[in-house]
């Protein structure tokens, strides 16, 4: 070959390489451009799927779920691989093969379309569908399909092909509010992925095209006839035989609808549940709903339901319109945890969750603001300590007992029996208010009131049903307070435990002062009328009530607080909103009723205590004598002893051999006491004859140090 065709030669062979390391640069480029694009679009965040948190008791019972999206993540190991293939048939049969893309199917699909002059066969892969559902749902411009190619080959240079099939078979949404193959095994056939059966498996996977459109639920003969699609397809793949394919179509849909029964009941508590999670392990509502948490809480469900029972019947609940409300919280007495918590009358999830809501306690308040704290002064204040009972003892400080009645003086333990208004008022002055209020603040009870109406409950904001079960829980365990808590342990979705409660205490009233109250307590309840219903075991606690602003005589916040060896309650009753319109045609009765029946009722599924223990630790609380003029008192002489003629005087003895009896010879100026005697109903007076004096007994509490009025004057003659 001459010189110049050589050159030409090597000039054209030149090209060749140029042009072909052109085009292999270009193909690198655009594919390195793919790759880039792919990564912009990939959101790694969006591949961690969100999982429904459950709700469940300690039992394993689940009560609610929260999701966005309600789905159980599964592992792809956990999948049958027959359920696998069956997506694989009809989604994506070179799924496999492809790298994100399959130009083969293109082509078939590109070559099909123009035949049938439409759209009439797609060609997105498992990959694509993937990259669509997860990062472009919202994409409906022209260039999604080379967003969602470039994305789909992103994804598998960086994620193995299981681990793509793992998260498709998870992300999918199958109808009716169902995501992942776990949650749609649990909704359409009540069991897990893992014991999917071919055809079930099947008629999954043929809901990929359209889950409204052949939902079996909906439409299932449509259901039907895709199942038996897929089921042919795996046939003609090598995937089952002829004879499994012909077995499996001729079986029905065979669904088995999980039951999901309505529990409007356990709404009250869940809403306690959520917002203490957000509190406590700082997990806002928007995590809780796509974290697949698992939240372990402290509920007692045949508990709640009893109490959610009651709260439906009207005879709790008096007010002049039809739509009075209440609520109603317990608490398990040594742990703290709740067991028991409803919102309001027909409460549904989102609605005003009265627990927590702040109102005026009413008496409720004494106890804790009041009688309480005076009796931490343990030199100055006592239970049988002398109250004054006037009225014009509190000077500018207008206040009224509810009865109008008054004792000129009464002892603590009957003060609070009684729920007097004037002794309490006297006796939080006397304390003074910021004592007072430090140990409101020791049960977290911050509250900005500065006068003597704290202790009458009249509050400007007031406290909440949970509040006062905290509070109250004091008086019960030994005066140490602890928080109120629903929930015991909070578990990711890796069953990792991420939050858990401790149980703290603190110390507020001595145990001995928690023992006087709880004893004083019990009596209150003792005293209540038969309207307030009745529990034949152990039980302590108080009323309240505050007055209507608007209406005159009538009630606005009904109350009764209080506990048992186990547990501690509350309950109120009354209107969201007090105006002339809206007000309690009833009192405490009513709220103490529910309790008591609530109480009842529980006692008859599990037996309760019927008394409180008195702990080794403390003294226990005789109650006052009840002091009252003796009757029929007779003076007589008699013969006998050392001094021949005696008198006898003698009188009708109270019901209580606690009871002292003074005899006092009356004289002008002061009377003298001539002696006394416990338990008996007669005195004798030595060297009696001739003498003509007056005598008259009165009663006398060792306690308190009162007597009685003094009973009629007899005279010995």
């Amino acid at each position: 070959m001459d010189k110049p065709n050589q050159m030409k030669l090597n000039l054209k062979l030149k090209w060749i390489v140029i042009s072909f390391i052109s085009i292999i640069s270009l193909v690198l480029a655009g594919y390195a451009i793919i790759i880039y694009f792919g990564s912009q679009i990939v959101d790694d965040n969006a591949l961690i799927l969100a999982e429904t948190t459950t709700i469940e008791t300690i039992d394993g019972e689940v009560i609610a779920e929260l999701y966005q999206e309600n789905r159980d993540y599964i592992l792809l190991d956990d999948i049958p691989e027959h359920v696998q293939e069956a997506y694989i048939a009809i989604e994506d049969r070179r799924f496999y093969e492809h790298s994100g893309i399959d130009i083969k199917s293109i082509m078939r699909a590109v070559y099909r379309d123009i035949i049938a002059m439409s759209k009439v066969e797609g060609a997105s892969t498992i990959t694509q569908q993937l990259v669509k559902n997860l990062f472009l749902y919202n994409d409906k411009t022209w260039t999604r399909k080379a967003k969602e190619a470039s994305a789909a080959i992103y994804l598998e240079r960086n994620l193995s092909k299981e681990e793509i099939l793992e998260l498709y078979l998870n992300e999918i949404y199958f109808g009716h509010g169902v995501y992942g193959i776990e949650k749609a095994a649990n909704y359409y056939f009540s069991k897990h992925a893992s014991e999917l059966s071919i055809g079930e498996g099947a008629l999954l996977a043929g809901l990929a095209k359209a889950p409204n459109g052949y939902s079996p639920i909906d439409h299932p003969e449509k259901a039907l006839e895709r199942r038996n699609v897929v089921l042919g397809t795996m046939k003609n793949a090598g995937m089952i035989s002829a004879e499994t394919k012909q077995m499996e179509q001729g079986k029905t849909l065979g669904l088995q609808l999980e039951e999901s029964a309505s529990t409007p009941w356990v709404d009250s508590y869940v809403d306690l549940v959520i917002k203490e999670a957000q509190e406590k392990s700082q997990l806002p509502v928007d995590e809780l709903r796509r974290g697949g948490y698992r939240i372990v809480v402290g509920l007692d469900e045949t508990i709640q339901q009893k109490a959610y029972e009651m709260f439906e019947k009207d005879d709790y609940f008096p007010g002049n319109t039809s739509d009075a409300e209440g609520a109603f919280v317990m608490m398990e007495q040594t742990s703290g945890k709740i067991i028991a918590a409803i919102g309001g009358r027909d409460y549904t999830f989102g609605d005003l969750n009265r627990v927590t809501v702040n109102r005026q306690p009413g008496s409720t308040f004494k106890p804790l603001a009041v009688y309480g704290p005076a009796l931490m002064q343990e030199d100055t204040f006592t239970p049988y300590s002398l109250l004054p009972d006037e009225q014009a003892v509190n000077g500018d400080y207008s206040v009224a007992n509810v009865d109008d009645m008054y004792q000129k003086a009464v002892s603590i333990y009957d003060s609070l029996v009684a729920s007097k208004n004037v002794p309490a008022v006297w006796l939080l002055n006397q304390i003074g208010i910021p004592y007072a209020k430090s140990y409101l603040e020791k049960m977290d009870m911050l509250i900005e009131d500065q006068d003597l109406a704290i202790a009458l409950g009249g509050l400007h904001e007031g406290v909440t049903p949970l509040n006062l079960i905290e509070a109250y829980r004091t008086f019960a365990q030994d005066g140490k307070f602890m928080k109120a808590y629903t929930i015991e342990g909070i578990y990711d979705h890796n069953e990792s435990l991420i939050y858990e409660n401790t149980l703290e205490e603190r110390e507020v009233f001595t145990p001995q002062v928690a023992w006087n109250m709880t004893e004083m307590l019990m009596k209150a309840v003792d005293a209540l009328p038969e309207e307030a219903g009745t529990y034949s075991k152990a039980l302590a606690g108080k009323t309240g009530t505050t007055q209507h602003p608007q209406v005159e005589n009538e009630v606005k916040d009904a109350w009764f607080v209080g506990f048992t060896p186990e547990f501690v309650l509350a309950a109120w009753t009354g209107y969201d909103k007090s105006d002339a319109d809206h007000y309690l045609t009833g009192g405490s009765v009513y709220p103490t009723r529910l309790i008591q029946d609530i109480l009842t009722e529980i006692d008859k599924l599990h037996p309760l205590a019927e008394t409180f223990e008195k702990p080794d630790t403390v003294e226990a609380l005789a109650e006052p004598v009840q002091i009252a003029p003796v009757t029929n008192v007779q003076a007589a002489y008699e013969w006998g002893g050392l001094s021949l003629v005696r008198g006898k005087i003698s009188w009708d003895p109270l019901h209580d051999d606690r009871a002292v009896y003074r005899v006092y010879e009356e004289r002008d100026g002061i009377d003298r006491r001539v002696g006394e005697v416990q338990g008996e109903s007669e005195y004798v007076i030595d060297h009696a004859l001739f003498k003509h004096k007056k005598y008259y007994v009165v009663t006398y509490d060792p306690f308190t140090k009162l007597e009685s009025r003094k009973s009629e004057t007899v005279i010995l003659n």
